[in-house]
């Protein structure tokens, strides 16, 4: 009953992405460490390869641009910083195995906000670094949505 109620909401586990058919390789061209990290994660989850070059790649995802942003949003009386808003966006395109732009050079933009407790300064170090992970998956689902999307209404031209 409760996985009712959590579907009816909007609630969805986060598992493997479904990809398009056909879609064995991507190479990704460019992006932050952690950017990749969390590409290759979310890849590997949904059994598509992420190669070493753009040849063997049935998709080429570009990164052109990445930008981290972090905010005070709120200061205690004391003139501590309590709440942060943290801005995370990437630029990029999509290219199919022949070079042709499936997806032409747009943003991916996501933003939160956290409360800063001065008591627990290390966790909260932790919650910013979690918190940060989590923006840079949701820019790669977003990404690969986007580019179902697009290799959807390709196949319908």
């Amino acid at each position: 009953m409760a996985m009712v109620y959590l579907t009816a909401c909007g609630f969805h586990l986060r598992g493997p992405l479904e990809m398009p058919s056909g879609l064995k390789s991507v190479y990704l061209e460019g992006g932050s460490g952690m950017f990749r990290d969390q590409f290759k994660r979310v890849m590997e989850a949904s059994s598509v390869q992420v190669t070493d070059s753009p040849v063997n790649a049935g998709l080429i995802v570009h990164i052109f641009k990445e930008d981290n942003k972090r905010q005070i949003l709120s200061l205690s009386s004391g003139g501590a910083a309590n709440e942060f808003e943290l801005d995370y966006s990437v630029e990029y395109e999509i290219l199919d195995a022949n070079n042709k732009v499936l997806l032409a050079r747009e943003s991916f933009d996501t933003k939160r906000e956290y409360f800063n407790n001065q008591q627990a300064v290390i966790a909260k170090d932790n919650e910013e670094m979690t918190i940060r992970d989590e923006m840079y998956q949701q820019a790669v689902r977003g990404i690969v949505n986007r580019t179902r999307v697009a290799l959807a209404s390709t196949k319908t031209k």
